[in-house]
């Protein structure tokens, strides 16, 4: 199976210039935990992700003002990414190796087609292996908090 058969397509994007508020809003009505960072809206080129674990950690705890704090300074700089045409099973393994729950899915340009999380995964593969997927993802966070 390909990540294509599983991702989501098209998914909800952001701009490295909006805010943090405005990012905490996309994700309350995407229902998603996590925004690819494109560097405009034409090209869709993928310049980062930001996490509603960033929005809490690096901005709230910190005291910083979400309506006026860019998301720039708070992404993750090249993330993780993986191709539509690859297995499955090589996003799970880098969902493992880089300990990450989501990764956008980029074409030949570095354009952003889609995001695949640990929950499509789960949705469409053997429990066995998402069980271990589950567990390397979480290993090192929970042996670090």
């Amino acid at each position: 199976m390909n990540i294509r058969d599983i991702m989501t397509s098209d998914p909800t994007c952001c701009l490295p210039e909006d805010t943090a508020q405005s990012v905490a809003r996309i994700m309350c009505k995407a229902n998603v935990g996590s925004v690819p960072v494109i560097s405009d809206r034409q090209s869709r080129k993928l310049t980062g992700i930001v996490t509603d674990r960033d929005l809490c950690c690096s901005i709230v705890a910190q005291g910083l003002d979400p309506a006026t704090t860019p998301i720039r300074e708070h992404m993750h700089k090249n993330p993780v990414v993986c191709r539509a045409d690859e297995r499955v099973e090589s996003a799970e393994h880098a969902m493992q190796k880089h300990q990450v729950r989501r990764i956008p899915v980029v074409d030949q340009q570095g354009s952003v087609v889609g995001i695949v999380s640990q929950a499509d995964i789960a949705l469409k593969h053997e429990p066995q292996q998402i069980s271990r997927t589950v567990t390397e993802i979480s290993r090192t966070r929970a042996a670090a908090a």
